[in-house]
């Protein structure tokens, strides 16, 4: 019997050691990619929405940022990137300006209506600030690129409803053809590729799990456009519906959509798809629960290709309609939960456990009582291929890196420092995704909307990514008010490529919302130690499908 102990723990203490073994070795890889803060752009203007979306001219070497607030674009310089300089904003004339993309020193804006449920313009200017044209395209026009290529523009027109939900417009893309010339551009050379052609398959959608829920709404006024990633030869672009947690295929060559792939859903009850649910219980307590969902609902996406073949990376964030004419939204605590597929009904709906944790009530439900829970978002980000199938999820490794990382600020918001404020509603919040070459290697990074911080993941092998760093320009002890503050709120990044640096090295730009700040950061290959822990972390972690550790609140 001792022997047989002795053997037993010889093994155990072998396959920790190997384990660790394995760790140390593709730590000596995540260690290669650091973020360094150069300097930052502070609007002074605090959660207001004076720095979202940025935008880079290499030509210029100048950086352009949505500020909302003021319906502008801040413009930067930055050939001294440790020293940013604001020079004269492009004031805009639209309803409110959505999203930037700059290509061959021609700067696009989407702008939409002063009614937002009108169609909006995509406003084109130097990188000078002066004015050349406007077209008109859908309403709510979000995000929007150019393609590789340079021969056109894209743009999400999201078409959210009125906040009475009387009037819903339809969702579309427009396609700009550029050909004719910036200054010649007229209406003519937009095409709008919208979901008419769906609209007889609202029920065989649903079916197959894509969203269509607003009221008396059609498939074409139900899907919002939020985000577009484009492919390499400018011929296809892929969609998020975030919303309706799905992805639109869009053939850019005929401007009509292919398909609508619903995105699935995150089960909860699997090891390592722990969440932390609760901002009520004082602890951080990761656990797994029958019959509880996630809708992955991603908000920025981007794309990258490896042998031949697209992948799609989601950051995903999450997102419900609550409207004054129309809300979706529920707590667990206020449902009538099915006993059979809830026994511990009484105990799950304590604001403790599952109580505060929001859900939709448009999935999981016969007559009122739900038998199932969906969540939104998937506190993760994923990995797709091009025909919409999941490759790879983070599953809880956003939550466990913050649980080990930032214990004292695990899950607070973005407006205040409150510890485990956000676990009720979607976490740490993945807003922002870019993707960056160094050298042969690619990697992800992905803003946190809440707790804030950029993860940075290596995502070479698309079924094999793994952690690298998190660096999060944020002070918890300061008042979120106050610039000693930091970065709050990280809505858009962006990578820029050496060859286009004003320094000859990889930058990556944070425009951070909620403190109207422009950060600019060096990529290096620099070690960071708490990289190495972070990525044990991972691998310990992910031995255990429950996580709960006492927080000291005082």
């Amino acid at each position: 019997m001792i022997r047989l102990r002795q053997l037993q723990h010889t093994l155990h203490l072998s396959i920790v050691v190997i384990g660790l073994l394995i760790g140390f070795a593709n730590s000596a890889k995540a260690m290669k990619i650091s973020l360094n803060l150069l300097g930052t752009h502070e609007t002074g203007i605090f959660d207001e929405g004076a720095a979202e979306i940025p935008a880079y001219d290499p030509i210029s070497r100048k950086v352009f940022v949505v500020n909302g607030f003021a319906n502008e674009l801040t413009v930067l310089d930055i050939n001294n990137p440790s020293n940013p300089i604001a020079l004269p904003a492009i004031g805009l004339t639209g309803g409110g300006v959505n999203s930037v993309a700059v290509n061959n020193g021609i700067v696009a804006v989407a702008e939409q209506a002063t009614v937002a449920t009108d169609p909006g313009m995509v406003s084109f200017y130097t990188t000078d600030g002066d004015f050349l044209n406007s077209v008109t395209v859908g309403a709510l026009p979000d995000m929007l690129d150019f393609t590789p290529d340079g021969s056109k523009i894209l743009v999400a027109n999201e078409g959210e409803p009125s906040e009475d939900y009387l009037t819903d417009p339809e969702g579309s893309v427009s396609i700009i053809d550029l050909s004719a010339g910036i200054q010649f551009l007229t209406d003519s050379d937009v095409t709008t590729a919208d979901f008419q052609g769906f609209n007889g398959n609202a029920q065989a959608l649903r079916d197959a799990g894509v969203r269509i829920f607003g009221p008396g709404a059609s498939v074409a006024q139900d899907l919002e456009p939020e985000y577009i990633t484009i492919s390499e030869d400018s011929t296809k672009a892929w969609v998020s519906l975030q919303e309706n947690n799905a992805l639109g295929i869009l053939d850019i060559t005929n401007g009509v959509f292919t398909d609508i792939v619903p995105l699935g859903f995150k089960d909860y009850s699997l090891e390592g798809n722990s969440l932390d649910a609760s901002n009520e219980d004082g602890v951080i307590n990761l656990a797994s629960y029958d019959n509880l969902f996630g809708m992955y609902q991603p908000d920025a996406i981007a794309s990258y290709t490896v042998n031949g073949q697209t992948y799609i990376v989601t950051a995903n964030e999450g997102d419900s309609r609550d409207y004054d004419g129309f809300s979706e939204e529920d707590r667990v605590r206020d449902l009538t939960l099915d006993p059979d597929g809830f026994p511990d009904a009484t105990d799950l709906q304590q604001d403790e456990v599952l109580g505060r944790l929001n859900i939709t009530t448009t999935l999981g439900n016969s007559n009122g009582v739900f038998e199932q829970l969906y969540a939104y978002g998937g506190r993760s980000f994923s990995i797709w291929d091009e025909n919409g199938n999941l490759v790879w999820d983070s599953s809880n490794q956003f939550e466990v890196l913050l649980a080990e990382l930032l214990p004292e600020d695990f899950n607070a918001n973005n407006d205040n420092n409150t510890f485990d404020n956000r676990s009720d509603d979607k976490g740490p919040e993945p807003e922002a995704v870019t993707i960056g070459m160094m050298g042969e290697q690619i990697y992800a990074f992905i803003g946190l909307e809440r707790i804030g911080g950029i993860m940075i993941y290596h995502v070479t092998d698309p079924e094999n990514p793994y952690f690298v760093n998190y660096i999060n320009n944020r002070d918890f002890t300061q008042d979120v008010t106050s610039s000693l503050a930091g970065d709050l709120g990280p809505e858009g990044v962006l990578f820029i490529n050496p060859e286009d640096s004003p320094n000859n090295s990889p930058l990556l730009v944070v425009a951070n919302e909620v403190s109207g700040t422009t950060s600019i950061y060096g990529v290096s290959k620099v070690p960071e130690p708490h990289a190495i822990l972070g990525l044990i972390t991972v691998g310990l972690m992910g031995s255990f499908p429950v996580l709960k550790r006492r927080q000291n609140l005082n």
